[in-house]
């Protein structure tokens, strides 16, 4: 069985750990840090044979170096000169072979122009999606266009509602407080909140969601919505979901 461990790094990155319980060969996705990996793999007694990158941001990237010259692992990511390290480049529609599951690599541009993620069907379906998608949010464009970003978001909004959504931050709470002025009347984000809220006091990761909760919760995902246009209107256009979705990132981001 496939299980996927959090290792904290940089106070509120997530570096997931992909694991069978067969092997002590195991999966990093985007190891900005490489020593809460080595000290995990070295308490653990496991070694590292693959490294999955979703974009070039160096809180993804930046244990690489050290990484590589202690393991030698596998490293895929998008092909992009500005990652040092990638020895096999993917893009969208790719497929790949990860500790036993078959992988799908979705482009999705928004956040960075060479931002992907990794899609694995089964039971659960896991998704590894970097900084495109979080819990009740998504994001920054610091690269693409709101349109790019827009489509991202609906690209992986369509894959099954209980897949496991795997996000690299841990910022869902500063995030439901702005679902719960962008979808004010909605119910289940004030249950996420208090929800989300507990774990943080336990000091408990809020992550994986799933697609299905964040499609109730996320409101970069309910630009449809007639609360979310409703509240988003005093901010900016809301005449289509596009604009809609530009208008909540614009707001977000001086929120």
């Amino acid at each position: 069985m496939l299980s996927v461990t959090p290792i904290p790094a940089f106070g509120d990155n997530y570096i997931w750990l992909l694991r069978q319980d067969t092997s002590t060969e195991v999966c990093v996705v985007d190891p900005g840090d490489a020593a809460p990996v080595i000290e995990f793999l070295e308490r653990e007694g496991l070694s590292l044979s693959t490294v999955l990158i979703t974009h070039h941001h160096q809180d993804h990237t930046g244990g690489l170096p050290d990484l590589i010259q202690r393991y030698a692992p596998r490293v895929i990511g998008p092909a992009n000169p500005r990652i040092d390290g990638i020895d096999e480049a993917v893009a969208d529609g790719d497929e790949l072979r990860v500790m036993g599951r078959l992988f799908e690599v979705h482009e999705v541009p928004g956040h960075t122009l060479d931002h992907i993620a990794y899609f694995t069907a089964g039971i659960p379906p896991l998704l590894f999606c970097g900084d495109s998608l979080f819990s009740a949010g998504c994001g920054r464009l610091f690269e693409g266009t709101p349109e790019q970003m827009h489509a991202s978001l609906t690209r992986l909004a369509a894959l099954p509602d209980d897949t496991l959504v795997f996000a690299a931050h841990e910022y869902t709470l500063a995030n439901l407080r702005f679902a719960m002025a962008a979808d004010p009347h909605n119910p289940d984000v004030t249950q996420a909140m208090e929800e989300c809220q507990r774990a943080r006091e336990l000091d408990r990761p809020t992550l994986p969601s799933t697609l299905g909760r964040e499609k109730r919760i996320n409101p970069f995902l309910r630009c449809a919505d007639a609360g979310v246009r409703q509240a988003a209107s005093s901010h900016g256009d809301t005449d289509s979901d596009q604009a809609t979705f530009a208008t909540l990132r614009a707001w977000k981001d001086h929120f």
